[in-house]
């Protein structure tokens, strides 16, 4: 599986940036999806994730309610509305794929396999 996430860039305090993660295969709706995020200095941490029917999905306490994790499966693309952004949203955000995901792992950086390049999302105050 390969994912090419873009969607990144600048934006203000309070503003909203919609993340997209286009992964190519024939088997997306086999693979659990998530995104991560690493600001600077910082280990990678767990954003979101959604199961492979998109009907679970899964967050950070630090985004939940302001964040929104969607896929759909024909088009092989997975999404992640971020609203009310904050300075310490910034970082570089990673989408992350796995086939064989238990849910107790979604939140684990090391169970995924496959991981896009990432983009930079930027919030200033």
């Amino acid at each position: 599986v390969q994912l090419q996430a873009s969607g990144g860039g600048l934006v203000q305090a309070g503003g909203s940036l919609r993340l997209s993660c286009a992964a190519s295969g024939r088997t997306f709706s086999s693979y659990v999806m998530g995104w991560f995020r690493q600001a600077p200095g910082k280990e990678r941490e767990f954003v979101a994730a959604i199961s492979g029917s998109g009907r679970s999905t899964y967050y950070a306490d630090s985004v939940k309610g302001r964040f929104t994790i969607s896929r759909d499966n024909a088009k092989s693309t997975v999404w992640m509305q971020m609203n009310s952004l904050k300075p310490e949203d910034t970082a570089v955000y990673y989408c992350a794929a796995d086939g064989s995901l238990s849910s107790v792992d979604y939140y684990s950086k090391g169970k995924y396999a496959y991981w896009g390049q990432g983009t930079l999302v930027t919030v200033s105050s």
